[in-house]
């Protein structure tokens, strides 16, 4: 008998009584009504070494600054000390004239930053007489640029008519590219994710490049250093217009940042740990009045092509409920008029998820449909003694974490980032007032805490009154490929329970559907490490 008293035979048979156990989670029965689960996340490992090896080529290539940098570690200090790669170091306090934070990223963050070539050019100029453009590939300084111990998310414009090369296009405005880098990943059963077609041009650079169209952007996804990084440009696959950026005229734009991309920054951390599905606590206190129907339970035929909703089990983030105040309700705002129950403002609420837009969503029936939750407060009451007085254009919308704001200066949207160990996720506000927001500063950069006002629910959409008064909510979660929308509906219940400080009730019929499946079934011990996805194949 071998080591530790267990036969290959016992081996073999744990294994497998393991994988059988592991796949019935994928096929179980869906869980029981009131039980919602947090979701799984994978932890990548970052293959540091790689990193130096990749900016000693870049820095090395401008001879007169390669003595500027120090690559021998300093084995005095602990290994997550930053004195243990000075070259990052080094390389950071350049970078972060630029990228604020950047050394707060637990990856190594690429961006079409060539700092080499800006030092070099600093030994014969002014740092003032510098035009930045130059050394980012013609691209704009960065709008904005979030750092933290997930990653990293950036983004620039490319001008019309900039860059050297570059084909002439229809589209009259500056091209946004978006690039993140992530040491966290998003576990969903995602039967469409990890396509995508070779970029040649590209191959050399990176080998395992895939370029696709998703959710209304062209994506560009790839690993490096262990790292999931993925670019991405809004753009439409269509015929290319004055004011609509087509998908062909955005190829060029991203290619181009691609081929610019350095190694900028970042600093080794203590690595990430994976995240496994559970069953969140809920209030224990039942609400007397709270109810709503179940996740995927959309008004009959009001889906893409009369197709039902998406179940999802899944409460993505622990949140703040993004309005100050409650009674508040999660109805439709399209198809209220054909939900007969209790009007646009009362109990239960409904799952509008997936009801029928022309937006993509990966997770509703034919790839279409809302990519959020309309939420709408409580009606003012009529006036009384001792109420408090009650403003309808003034109910308070919230953040729902601590977080950083990506919003441009015109943008409907405003974006709140959350960039911590345990979690790489965004949330999305839509129709307050934008030159409000834009007056209260909501602007790209600002930090904002769980709780503090953000804005009034109303009812801008491209003008005032251009649509009823609700917000908007939904949700985004960082995958291998890229940011993708996920339901908010079950998230919403979970933050609205802890506002009222009590449990809802699930009602109305259940919806017919297996449950997403809960990865990371399989135990630590029996997934090899070096076959584990991300895996340097080191100790990093």
């Amino acid at each position: 008998m071998p080591p530790g008293g267990e036969t290959v035979v016992g081996k073999s048979f744990r294994f497998v009584s393991l994988l059988l156990a592991s796949l019935s989670l994928l096929t179980a029965t869906p869980l029981a009504a009131d039980e919602i689960r947090s979701p799984s996340l994978t932890a990548l490992r970052i293959d540091w070494r790689a990193a130096l090896d990749q900016l000693r080529t870049e820095v090395t290539s401008r001879p007169q600054i390669a003595g500027d940098f120090i690559f021998a570690p300093r084995r005095s200090v602990p290994r997550y000390d930053p004195r243990a790669m000075p070259a990052l170091v080094q390389l950071n306090a350049v970078s972060s004239q630029f990228f604020t934070g950047i050394a707060r990223s637990s990856v190594p963050v690429l961006l079409p930053f060539d700092a080499a070539a800006y030092l070099e050019a600093q030994r014969d100029r002014a740092p003032g007489t510098l035009a930045l453009s130059r050394y980012q590939a013609d691209f704009n300084p960065v709008d904005m640029f979030d750092a933290g111990p997930s990653g990293y998310s950036a983004s620039f414009s490319l001008e019309p008519g900039a860059g050297d090369g570059m084909p002439s296009r229809v589209y009259a405005r500056p091209v946004e590219v978006q690039i993140t880098g992530s040491a966290l990943v998003y576990d969903v059963a995602d039967p469409t994710g990890g396509k995508g077609e070779q970029v040649k041009p590209l191959a050399a650079t990176y080998p395992d490049l895939r370029r696709f169209i998703r959710e209304g952007y062209v994506r560009y996804a790839f690993t490096r250093f262990g790292v999931a990084y993925v670019v991405s440009i809004q753009c439409l696959d269509s015929i290319a217009k004055p004011r609509r950026l087509a998908c062909k005229e955005a190829y060029p734009v991203a290619e181009r940042f691609l081929k610019g991309l350095r190694v900028a920054g970042g600093q080794r951390m203590r690595p990430l740990t994976d995240m496994a599905s559970s069953i969140i606590d809920r209030p224990f206190a039942r609400s007397p009045d709270f109810t709503y129907r179940p996740s995927g339970d959309i008004i009959p035929n009001t889906g893409y092509r009369n197709k039902a909703g998406h179940p999802d089990v899944m409460a993505y983030a622990q949140i703040r409920f993004p309005l100050e105040k409650a009674p508040a309700f999660v109805r439709s705002q399209s198809y209220g008029k054909r939900d007969k129950s209790d009007g646009p403002t009362a109990y239960p609420w409904r799952d509008n998820f997936c009801e029928s837009r022309s937006f993509e969503v990966w997770q509703c029936g034919g790839g279409y449909g809302h990519q959020g939750e309309d939420i709408r407060a409580a009606e003012c009451p009529p006036p009384g003694e001792g109420r408090e007085p009650c403003d309808p254009k003034q109910r308070g919308v919230v953040a729902v974490r601590d977080a950083i704001v990506i919003r441009g200066v015109k943008d409907q949207a405003a974006t709140l980032e959350v960039n911590s160990r345990t979690e790489h996720i965004r949330f999305r506000y839509m129709h307050m007032n934008p030159q409000a927001l834009t007056a209260d500063g909501m602007l790209n950069g600002r930090i904002v805490t769980e709780g503090e006002k953000i804005g009034v629910v109303s009812n801008y959409l491209d003008h005032p009154a251009g649509t009823s008064m609700h917000l908007h909510f939904d949700v985004q979660v960082f995958t291998r490929d890229g940011w993708i929308w996920v339901s908010p509906y079950l998230t919403l219940v979970s933050a609205y329970e802890r506002l009222i400080h009590a449990r809802g009730r699930e009602v109305g019929p259940e919806i017919a559907g297996t449950p997403q499946p809960v990865a990371h079934a399989l135990p630590e011990d029996v997934i090899k490490p070096d076959l584990r996805e991300g895996s340097s194949g080191e100790d990093n």
